[in-house]
């Protein structure tokens, strides 16, 4: 029997929403000895907006300005990854989802520098911070680092002017401050964290 992942991750994604959460990714590693099984989770978005209205009014009680992103209130705690897993785990042997008894479970967060995993993630996450890396280059580079400033239908917008380039003399020269990346050339791409 061979592992179906796409059957995984809509396992995953049903026992995922029964506790508030979403599944950000499903990876698969290993030899037939060492065989991992790792599930990204996080609070799906209608409990992120709940708990960013509760931190809104709270912070207006107590005179405080009331911005907060529903993104920094995803967070996921060690219990949440805990139930996850148990009833996760329990599912994947009960259907016999990962074939041979020998693997590894491991449930967490996707973490402050998370992977960007297509158009919703970006449409998400636009105005961060974030460093990907191309299949082609793109004005002569593959690595990029800058702010997403726009999401278009096929591609993104990065401002290069967000980061400060090393080693490159500073032109005010704003048409090359924005570059343009297709998502089919986008190898791949992670958030940057602003502490």
């Amino acid at each position: 029997m061979a592992l179906n992942l796409d059957l995984i991750r809509a396992t995953a994604q049903r026992v995922a929403a029964s506790h508030g959460l979403d599944v950000v990714e499903v990876e698969y590693q290993g030899s037939s000895k060492h065989r991992i099984l790792r599930i990204f989770i996080e609070k799906n978005a209608e409990l992120r907006g709940k708990l960013a209205e509760a931190v809104k009014a709270e912070r207006a009680e107590a005179g405080l300005p009331a911005a907060v992103e529903i993104d920094q209130l995803a967070g996921i705690t060690h219990e949440d990854c805990q139930q996850f897993s148990q009833d996760f785990g329990t599912v994947l042997d009960v259907e016999e989802l990962v074939p041979g008894a020998e693997y590894t479970l491991e449930v967490s967060s996707p973490g402050l520098d998370r992977k960007l995993y297509g158009e919703p993630d970006y449409r998400r996450f636009a105005g961060s911070l974030v460093k990907l890396q191309t299949f082609e280059p793109v004005a002569g580079n593959r690595h990029w680092h800058g702010r997403l400033t726009e999401v278009k239908e096929h591609s993104i917008v990065l401002d290069r002017s967000a980061v400060r380039q090393k080693g490159k003399s500073r032109k005010k020269d704003a048409a090359n401050e924005a570059v343009e990346i297709e998502f089919a050339n986008i190898e791949k791409a992670n958030l940057v964290p602003e502490l």
